[in-house]
């Protein structure tokens, strides 16, 4: 009977490590803005006629369960308690009175809601994935395992490569909806939120793992057969 860490202890270690890190970063971001309101995907921030703070909302965070707005006076804080949400919900829809606040139009609000949409979809999926890669991966001393838990490990950063490149998308589309707006009134900035960059994190992790699982499933870059224990 096989048992944990048996065989190729570093690998294991290591490729723990990293499956239990991504995992645990991909679930943070599935469930970010408005459950964790420290973590979203995207910001718009209108800059126009930027004068004294106002009450009436400037920026919008988009996470994958919500969005939230704030006002000049209601900057969000490190843990992010301030300024009117909408959600969590599946499958959110902005209402207009929200979006209509810095005057975005209903077409960006729509690309960034069916992306979301898909990244919702997908990100239980490669959490998912990779912790049950996570456990398997303590049991490489059978080769059967070894290559069953780099399939596993190959489909969840796919997956994750996925999100990542739906993350990219989304703001870049929404960065070239606004350049077409013809309300020169009106003017936005587009940034990045931290959940992106933490599946970036969790992207590498996983083909970090991948590497190391096919080292041992396929015996090379150093990584040998265990020697047979001669009976004598």
């Amino acid at each position: 009977m096989v048992r944990p860490l048996q065989e190729y202890r570093i690998i294991s270690i290591v490729a723990c490590t990293f499956l239990l890190t991504s995992c645990i970063l991909l679930l943070l971001v599935g469930l970010s803005l408005p459950i964790i309101k420290s973590i979203y995907i995207i910001k718009v921030q209108s800059t126009a006629n930027i004068g004294p703070p106002t009450t009436v909302a400037t920026q919008l965070r988009f996470g994958v369960w919500g969005v939230c707005a704030y006002s000049d006076l209601e900057q969000p804080t490190p843990l992010g308690e301030n300024g009117l949400c909408f959600g969590p919900m599946l499958g959110y829809v902005v209402p207009p009175e929200i979006t209509s606040l810095i005057g975005l139009s209903p077409d960006i609000i729509n690309a960034v809601e069916v992306s979301l949409r898909v990244i919702l979809v997908l990100h239980p999926v490669a959490a998912g994935l990779a912790l049950i890669t996570f456990f398997t991966s303590l049991f490489l001393a059978s080769h059967a395992v070894s290559i069953f838990t780099l399939f596993l490990a190959v489909v969840a950063a796919l997956l994750a490569t996925v999100v990542f490149g739906i993350d990219l998308a989304l703001v870049l589309i929404v960065k070239n909806a606004l350049k077409n707006l013809l309300n020169l009134n009106l003017k936005f900035d587009v940034a990045f939120g931290g959940g992106v960059w933490m599946v970036l994190v969790g992207v590498i992790l996983l083909w970090t793992s991948v590497c190391l699982l096919s080292a041992r499933a396929c015996y090379c870059c150093g990584i040998s057969r265990k020697p047979v224990k001669q009976v004598f």
